[in-house]
């Protein structure tokens, strides 16, 4: 019965969207309130039935129905019951129906909202949102359907249908294939679900932005209301893009964290053009600026977020991360192409109503900062597009597909994200609506001098990679300017409250969450960058076939190679365990344990790594080949990463910040005295 369960709650689910789509669309053009009501209540009926569909497929996951095609092509007997749990989003069928159960809940969330002053807003963000759901369901009921089950012919074929064909029988397989052992870790928890709830909650500030087009209503109040949205889809994005890089660093066994590849990009662009976005409004609410920006990053953001999903679905990519392929890709693309074509149409009829509110005077201005940086990270969406695409145009011109490696994207994006960085040096300091040279110059010397000494320790100290120097000094730069602004703002509410400067700092965070919570977000990026810094321009490796006490030398460090172990698992593992010592300078540190894990099911290898880690490196240990006769040669690649840990500490401090920026903002305090005297120190007030 659960299969029958889950589809037909997926079909009513689907028909509840549809409906409340054309009820909203009634309701609205005959101005009848009770049509809005009842698709509104429609939408909320999807959730509810959505999820009885995704526990009737979670029932079917962990109790191994293997009748079911989709339980068999994800699950077996000896995967333990939270990878069969998370094996609901690692397949393509599942993952939709996940994808489709968390747009339902967050279109039921906003739907439930005090909707007094924004009724108009109301069947417009019903129908957007629904129309996406909608869209999702079809795919799932029309072409992916993940409770579709086996049956055998008389003549012994086996075929996948959803109800039972006539001369057929039931056909239930002994075992399934398994996971992919690629996914077969608890990263597979937290990353995949943290970048749909980014995809998802990108929908509904885009949902505002189309009613604020379609009713004509182009003040600010949209923003207003999705500001939260916003902030939370941007974090379950930038989350699951680092949750993913240490996925990979964990797992694939190659020493690095991030290979540019196209899924990997396809998650990247959106949350480009998220955090341009981001940056974006603050001009809007502050000086009635960059409303046309803002909408056409928001459109972006939405199709950019659907193309990723079409990416990593429609199987049109070579990628360890991409699906099968199926013929799910043209809606796809129609989709895409319809919800952009008809945005930008919108955008396009409301461009003059969008018009500026105030001029731009200065090329050296916040808000024009601001605009440079949204052109630099659209410059930065530009570079990973095209090497997604070309191969793909390439394959379709000339019958061969070639491929964009990684060296292009670190040679055309490295300036770029350069000139960003240098961004969030100058931003902070300079003044809304005008600014000089002198003034900008006057605020930065201070930590400009200080990053400065630090480089030039640097060279001294030996370092000859301008790289790597320009980016240490851009790294200290913005890191000293954040940490300078923190301070004095500290130090102006100390000398006029009267407050001693630890309670200063915490009521200044406390008052003015947004801002300062910010400024936290932007030492987290330095502090990743230092990571990024260190292991993409340091890195190195060495491999060698080793006896038994013989060692490998690397950066100082000494790797022993003290015996070597094979056994079962009970999850349906043979797994290949070396012993290795770890030294420095004759002094012994660690013991790791790197291995080769063969899952039968699947008949596939897993290199997992072991690792040494500070805070100054990485110490990454590889088990690339073993003799299984004697057990005494083996052979080892060994990774020093350096300051790669800082990526990852960095990942955390990035939440908090966050979790600052996002907490409800209380009352506005102003405060008569600002240091530098550019503008009034607003502590409860947002900039």
């Amino acid at each position: 019965m659960l299969p029958e369960i889950g589809f037909g709650a997926l079909v009513l689910a689907f028909t509840a969207a549809v409906y409340s789509v054309l009820a909203a669309l009634l309701g609205e053009r005959h101005q009848r309130a009770d049509l809005v009501e009842s698709a509104r209540r429609s939408q909320l009926l999807t959730w509810p039935l959505l999820t009885i569909s995704a526990v009737s497929l979670i029932g079917l996951l962990v109790n191994n129905r293997f009748d079911v095609s989709f339980v068999y092509e994800v699950t077996s007997r000896s995967m333990p019951t939270y990878l069969k749990i998370t094996a609901w989003w690692g397949g393509q069928a599942g993952s939709l129906v996940f994808w489709a159960w968390l747009m339902a809940a967050f279109a039921s969330l906003v739907t439930l909202r005090k909707w007094d002053r924004d009724a108009e807003f109301l069947p417009w963000v019903i129908v957007v949102t629904s129309t996406t759901l909608a869209f999702f369901l079809g795919l799932v009921i029309f072409a992916e359907n993940p409770f579709a089950r086996y049956w055998q012919t008389m003549s012994g074929d086996v075929v996948e249908r959803m109800f039972r064909p006539a001369g057929t029988l039931p056909f239930v397989p002994q075992d399934g294939r398994g996971l992919n052992p690629l996914l077969r870790h608890p990263g597979m928890i937290v990353h995949p679900p943290l970048l749909y709830l980014g995809f998802v909650s990108f929908v509904i500030p885009y949902a505002f932005a189309m009613a604020t087009l379609i009713t004509g209503r182009t003040d600010d109040r949209w923003i207003h209301i999705t500001r939260r949205w916003t902030l939370w889809a941007w974090l379950f994005l930038s989350l699951g893009l680092v949750f993913g890089a240490r996925w990979a660093y964990d797992v694939l066994g190659w020493g690095g964290y991030w290979g540019w590849d196209p899924v990997e990009i396809a998650a990247f662009m959106p949350w480009l053009t998220g955090t341009a976005f981001l940056h974006s409004v603050m001009i809007q609410e502050k000086r009635g600026m960059l409303k046309q920006w803002n909408m056409l990053l928001i459109i972006l953001t939405y199709d950019l977020v659907i193309f990723g999903t079409f990416l990593t679905r429609s199987g049109v990519l070579s990628s360890v991360h991409a699906f099968a392929q199926s013929a799910i890709g043209p809606a796809f693309f129609g989709f895409i192409g319809l919800t952009f074509v008809a945005s930008v149409a919108l955008l396009l009829y409301r461009w003059n109503a969008l018009r500026a509110e105030a001029e731009m005077k200065s090329m050296l201005s916040r808000e024009a900062l601001f605009l440079l940086n949204n052109l630099l990270f659209l410059s930065v969406l530009i570079v990973c597009f095209w090497g997604v695409i070309f191969p793909l145009l390439s394959e379709l011109v000339t019958g061969q597909k070639v491929t964009v490696g990684p060296p292009f994207y670190e040679r055309a994006t490295a300036p770029l994200f350069a000139g960003i960085m240098a961004l969030m040096a100058l931003a902070p300091l300079s003044a809304w609506g005008k600014s000089t040279w002198k003034t900008l110059g006057r605020a930065i010397w201070k930590p400009a001098l200080l990053a400065l000494l630090i480089t030039l320790g640097l060279w001294l100290g030996g370092m000859r990679n301008l790289v790597a120097i320009i980016g240490f000094f851009l790294v200290a730069l913005v890191t000293l300017v954040t940490l300078y602004e923190i301070w004095r703002a500290t130090r102006a509410r100390q000398k006029a409250q009267k407050e001693p400067f630890l309670i200063a700092l915490g009521r200044l965070f406390a008052r003015n969450r947004r801002r300062y919570g910010g400024y936290l977000v932007h030492i987290s990026m330095m502090m990743m960058a230092l990571g990024i810094l260190g292991i993409e321009l340091f890195q190195s490796e060495t491999q060698a076939t080793l006896r038994v006490g013989e060692s490998i030398n690397l950066s100082g460090y000494q790797v022993r190679y003290d015996e070597i172990a094979r056994f079962p698992a009970p999850d349906g593992r043979e797994v290949t365990r070396a012993v290795v010592s770890v030294y420095r300078d004759g002094k012994y540190l660690a013991e790791l344990h790197p291995r080769i894990d063969f899952y039968f099911d699947a008949q596939q290898t897993m290199t997992i790594p072991g690792q040494y880690s500070t805070l100054a490196d990485d110490l990454y240990v590889l088990l690339v080949d073993w003799q299984p006769v004697s057990a005494e040669q083996a052979t080892f690649k060994v990774y020093h990463n350096p300051l790669v840990n800082w990526l990852w500490l960095g990942a955390l401090v990035f939440i908090a910040a966050i979790l600052i920026a996002a907490w409800p903002q209380p009352e506005m305090e102003v405060l008569p005295v600002r240091a530098a005297d550019r503008s009034p120190l607003r502590v409860g007030a947002s900039d």
